[in-house]
């Protein structure tokens, strides 16, 4: 019997079908990077706290900003929503809502906020450091530093010389 060849011509074929099978499976392996997407108003439990009823429809914004919906009819109700998709990660989404009587905060209605602090923390998810780094420098650091500085400093570099000619701003002969 005689063994099983391809012929010359069939080989880009072959190649193309055995790279397709190993893409498809390492398609389940590899996934595309995909952004983070905040939308919306975040607003801190700090920044909840220092609402108070009977504060002005101006003083509110000022401390939450803009609301990001409002509705024509529901004029005494700012809806701020917030939400954080990242990959990997459970979707985060957050509401408060502000309640007015004519131009003045009656109520307001909110989930569970972050404090400020812990917002920021869960921004960074790549860093998790256990301890914050040193900010002074060891004497060894600073005799090394000075040790760079001083060879730096004993070797003077020879001031540029201004510049006595120009080059011509047109072309000899230019037509004006």
């Amino acid at each position: 019997m005689r063994p099983f060849f391809f012929s010359p011509a069939t080989w880009p074929m072959v190649a193309a079908c055995v790279m397709l099978a190993a893409c498809s499976s390492v398609g389940s392996v590899v996934t595309p990077y995909k952004i983070d997407i905040l939308q919306g108003n975040v607003v801190t439990r700090e920044q909840a706290q220092t609402l108070q009823p009977g504060q002005a429809r101006d003083q509110v914004r000022a401390v939450l900003g803009s609301p990001l919906l409002t509705s024509v009819f529901h004029g005494d109700r700012w809806d701020y929503v917030f939400t954080l998709q990242r990959q990997g990660q459970p979707a985060q989404q957050r509401r408060l809502t502000v309640f007015f009587k004519g131009d003045v905060l009656d109520r307001i209605e909110a989930d569970e906020l972050p404090s400020e602090a812990d917002f920021v923390s869960s921004l960074d998810s790549r860093r998790k450091l256990d301890k914050a780094p040193p900010l002074e420098a060891t004497e060894e650091q600073l005799k090394n530093f000075q040790a760079r500085n001083a060879n730096a400093a004993q070797a003077p570099s020879a001031p540029a010389a201004p510049a006595t000619s120009y080059p011509p701003l047109e072309a000899p002969g230019a037509a004006r």
